[in-house]
């Protein structure tokens, strides 16, 4: 198995825990925080989704899925048009609400179609690229894939987490 093989391989089982953590939830489970100052699965898919959408296109020199495909609009947050979730506040995580599940879904499979794409062209020595120098060491294509694929699974497990704590309180 090749590198970029595994790489899809990880991508899409995040792709698929997004999904189950997502699905069948209405707006109100999707939004409800277990605890003050916890995060919604919104925001936890949302700032999932982000990260690998700024990070995969600046690490590939393309645009964000957010901007260019008008996801920034459809979502409607009262947030700035980069933003990531990266340090959010309390008042912040409280900003990012859906009106449903198929926007979270929507997103992410649009991320996911770019980063799929990305990774098809990959070669091995592609890995190697330093693709930010503002880390010591320089950090490369792998270690930042690797990166986003440590954060995206973290995060989907909170979701996941998140949607047995409702499930458990409404049982």
């Amino acid at each position: 198995m090749h590198a970029k093989d595994i790489l899809i391989d990880g991508f899409n089982r995040i792709q698929e825990e997004v999904r189950a953590a997502v699905e069948g939830l209405d707006p109100d489970g999707l939004d409800a925080r277990p605890a003050a100052g916890a995060n919604s699965i919104a925001w936890l898919v949302w700032h999932l989704t982000r990260v690998q959408d700024d990070h995969v296109a600046d690490a590939f020199g393309l645009d964000q899925v957010w901007l260019t495909q008008d996801w920034e609009k459809r979502f409607g947050l009262d947030l700035p048009g980069r933003d990531t979730g990266y340090g959010h506040s309390v008042a912040q995580v409280a900003k990012v609400r859906v009106r449903e599940g198929a926007l979270l879904t929507g997103y992410h499979d649009a991320v996911h179609t770019q980063t799929l794409t990305a990774l098809g062209a990959l070669k091995a020595a592609d890995l190697e690229r330093v693709v930010d120098e503002r880390w010591d060491p320089p950090v490369t294509l792998g270690v930042r894939l690797v990166s986003v694929l440590s954060d995206d699974l973290q995060h989907v497990g909170q979701a996941a987490y998140v949607r047995g704590l409702l499930q458990r309180a409404a049982a």
